[in-house]
């Protein structure tokens, strides 16, 4: 043990603060000249003394001791803990950037502390997964935001099933979400009916850099938790859907005979059609129609092999009462000759993953 170190001991019994204060300052400043270097009882004493003092002092005080031993790789473990659990001005540079804090230690503050100190702990360089998990299930929107926003933090599968559960009923989490590089495919497709059009374009694109066998093992993981496709059936819905289905075994169901359903009045002829021939569920198809998501549609008649005219026949009927509804079109009918078939397919893959009332579809 150094001869500093003893006399600086001595002097901790020097009862005025104001000696104290920078005698704290001086243990500090000689502990971090070699940390790495301190033997293990020797780290013992700087803690003892070091916490001994830092608990007597301000906060300003135990900030700056905070902000100077964060950058340390080798921190005094009682000391360094007492400060991570401190009023957030002091425990923030602690958590956003000590390295000597361990997993168990994160998981203490983010389990038993207020949202400040989750968002700092979402800000480190590497959030492991454990960690994440508690922070998304403790943590605010705007904490989970934080989290989201950072690349280096690691969600697990559950954690990211629970993260698109929240964001889907919060358009403040939509971007963040949509834009998370390990957010597993399905997932990602599980967004899709929520979001602005702008971030579905971003999910089609990631759907056309898909290999194929990734498709199937990000479906293979969905099957146990999948989106639910709400809503309520037509009571004609049985009798319609099987005269379809026969229509269908006996390859009678054709894209002339959707075009004709296009203009029945009653819509369940066409949505059975449609869903049928896209081979997605009742309620999904439902959903595009009644919300008018024509970009949707155009992916639903896309996969099921419809030609552009008959997509833009019915997108102008969806757009009918719309101002400029022949631009629309349009641009919708752009939209259609741009879509790849194999992106429509891959994207169709996910929506058949979609569950109705909690029943498989």
């Amino acid at each position: 043990m150094s001869s500093s170190l003893i006399n600086l001991i001595e002097l901790a019994k020097e009862p005025s603060s104001e000696k104290r204060r920078e005698l704290l300052r001086q243990v500090t400043s000689i502990f971090m000249t070699h940390p790495e270097e301190i033997a293990e009882a020797e780290m013992a004493l700087y803690d003892s003394v070091m916490s001994q003092l830092s608990s007597d002092m301000e906060s300003i005080v135990r900030a700056e001791i905070a902000n100077t031993i964060a950058s340390s790789r080798v921190a005094p473990l009682g000391l360094l803990r007492r400060l991570a659990t401190d009023e957030i001005e002091v425990a923030e540079p602690i958590l956003t950037r000590s390295k000597a804090l361990t997993e168990s230690d994160l998981m203490h503050v983010v389990e038993t502390k207020g949202q400040e100190h989750l968002r700092a702990v979402s800000r480190r360089d590497e959030v492991p997964e454990s960690v994440s998990g508690v922070i998304v299930r403790r943590g605010d929107d705007d904490t989970l935001h934080t989290l989201l926003s950072n690349d280096g933090a690691r969600l697990s599968r559950a954690t990211n099933e629970e993260v698109v559960q929240r964001a889907q009923a919060n358009p403040a989490l939509h971007e963040v979400v949509v834009n998370r590089k390990d957010l597993p495919a399905d997932l990602m497709n599980d967004m899709y009916f929520v979001v602005e059009s702008r971030l579905r374009e971003r999910i089609i694109a990631e759907n056309a850099k898909l290999d194929p066998t990734v498709v199937e093992q990000a479906i293979s993981k969905s099957r146990d938790k999948v989106a639910v496709a709400y809503g309520s059936f037509p009571e004609d819905y049985e009798q319609i859907s099987k005269d379809v289905s026969l229509l269908r075994q006996n390859n009678k169901l054709t894209p002339q005979l959707l075009a004709k359903y296009m203009r029945d009045p009653n819509p369940t002829y066409f949505l059975c059609a449609l869903s049928q021939m896209a081979e997605i569920d009742f309620l999904t198809a439902k959903h595009l129609v009644e919300k008018r998501e024509i970009d949707a549609l155009a992916i639903a008649c896309k996969a099921a092999g419809l030609d552009k005219a008959l997509f833009l026949t019915y997108a102008m009927i969806m757009l009918s009462d719309q101002q400029n509804a022949m631009g629309k079109a349009a641009e919708y009918g752009q939209l259609y000759t741009d879509l790849p078939r194999d992106t429509a397919l891959r994207t169709i893959r996910f929506w058949r993953m979609r569950r109705v009332g909690g029943h498989a579809a």
